[in-house]
């Protein structure tokens, strides 16, 4: 069914086109209040429900309590850094047919994955080495 257009969930999307470091509704609203300062929070949290539910976006739940979103919806990682909260995508050879071999295995349809891998990422681990010189 095609949805109505709205200049405000295109601004969201094209927003979230151009990130990589995957904001929340926090962000976001932040980011678009800038040139729609009218827009409220709400707005801009059933917009980003809207795309998710839709497939447009990822909606990503790393265990920060708070969601994520991403505007790359090919199948790849995250990785999250457990010292500052950062998300960022890892792309790994073979994904295709692990999801494969899982379809395969799976007596059902299997419709997307979510992969997450959890540590320190590398600015994190360079500050520590720093303030331990």
């Amino acid at each position: 069914m095609a949805m109505k257009y709205s200049r405000q969930r295109q601004m969201i999307f094209s927003f979230l086109m151009t990130r990589k470091d995957h904001p929340t509704a926090d962000v976001v609203y932040q980011n678009i209040r800038q040139n729609y300062p009218n827009i409220s929070l709400g707005t801009v949290y059933r917009n980003l429900t809207l795309l998710a539910e839709r497939g447009e976006i990822l909606r990503l739940q790393v265990g920060d309590g708070v969601d994520h979103f991403d505007g790359d919806t090919s199948r790849h990682c995250h990785f999250v850094c457990s010292d500052c909260g950062s998300v960022t995508d890892i792309q790994l050879d073979g994904l295709e047919e692990l999801f494969s071999k899982a379809q395969q295995e799976f007596d059902g349809r299997i419709d997307r994955q979510s992969t997450c891998f959890y540590g320190v990422c590398g600015k994190c681990l360079d500050k520590s080495a720093e303030e331990q010189i």
